[in-house]
């Protein structure tokens, strides 16, 4: 426990009421380095847990553990237990879906860390083929130069970071929104695990597959559900800063519904996604139970408050 930082915290017994305080561990499962598409170095995101008072923190970084990696030695010098995660694009009725694994336990994942290595083979031949696409919008804009930004995992949010500084798009959205999301006229495939495929690795290598920011699938996600269930995921992230209270309680319906565990988290990015702070959310919108972590450890469903 750092001796700065205040240890008391509301806790909603029922619902949204705010009403009794109790000492517990503030909670973010999601979050990202600039090892993926977050601006924070691994060393500087623990410094951001230790700042916003956040005592357990999930890395899980785009198709890669290489932030996970590099913090976690800062982590146990600064009291930050780091749990270890990575968030998967995958493909599902031609949609991309986001799929967090989390790795809990003390197994090896070489085997997974291997296949992981193919997805950012894809990657990088993707990037390529995204900067002569944009350039054949009439953009100046190189691999080279997204590159240097995205280092190891160049992406989309590397491109956009570039179309804002060249004032090509006047934000980050805007840059999304117009040319580089699926229905965008500057998208280039990517060739991603399907979803179901992704669920198996994640599980083979005994992690937990909970599907990112169900607000943002395409789609009923409720219908939805026996299909994703049947393809073995086992968690949902209902806690998250694109959810309001009704989604969050749709979301916590359908884990209880399905036997699923929860998981949630900001997906702090830093100055990509300045509104979204490590901890809180957006506006002080996240809040993670207490006992959310154990249920998890334990392999339960996480059963909302009533």
């Amino acid at each position: 426990m750092h001796p700065s930082r205040p240890r008391q915290k509301a806790r909603p017994e029922s619902g949204l009421n705010w009403n009794v305080r109790v000492w517990f561990p503030w909670i973010d499962l999601h979050s990202h380095t600039n090892e993926s598409d977050g601006s924070c170095s691994p060393a500087r995101l623990v410094d951001e847990a230790v700042r916003a008072g956040v005592d357990v923190l999930g890395i899980t970084d785009h198709d890669t553990f290489a932030g996970y990696d590099q913090a976690l030695p800062e982590a146990r010098a600064r009291g930050i237990e780091l749990v270890c995660g990575i968030e998967l694009s995958t493909k599902l009725h031609e949609h991309s879906v986001h799929l967090l694994g989390y790795f809990l336990g003390d197994d090896g994942l070489r085997g997974f860390r291997d296949w992981v290595l193919e997805m950012q083979a894809s990657r990088r031949e993707r990037n390529v083929r995204l900067a002569a696409r944009l350039q054949e919008l009439g953009f100046h804009i190189t691999v080279e130069e997204a590159q240097a930004r995205g280092r190891g995992m160049t992406g989309r949010p590397h491109f956009a970071q570039l179309m804002v500084e060249k004032g090509y798009a006047a934000s980050y959205r805007q840059a999304f929104d117009d040319y580089l999301d699926e229905s965008a006229k500057g998208y280039v495939y990517r060739s991603e695990p399907q979803f179901a495929e992704a669920v198996a690795q994640i599980l083979k290598a005994g992690g937990i597959a909970s599907l990112a920011h169900p607000v943002r699938v395409k789609g009923d996600v409720a219908a939805m559900m026996p299909e994703l269930c049947d393809a073995g995921l086992n968690a949902i992230e209902a806690y998250h800063s694109d959810h309001g209270a009704e989604e969050t309680e749709l979301y916590l319906g359908l884990a209880k519904r399905y036997g699923l565990m929860v998981t949630g988290g900001s997906d702090f990015h830093g100055l990509p996604k300045p509104e979204v702070l490590l901890g809180t959310g957006c506006a002080g919108n996240l809040y993670l139970p207490d006992d959310l972590l154990e249920k998890l450890r334990e392999g339960k469903p996480y059963a909302p408050l009533t």
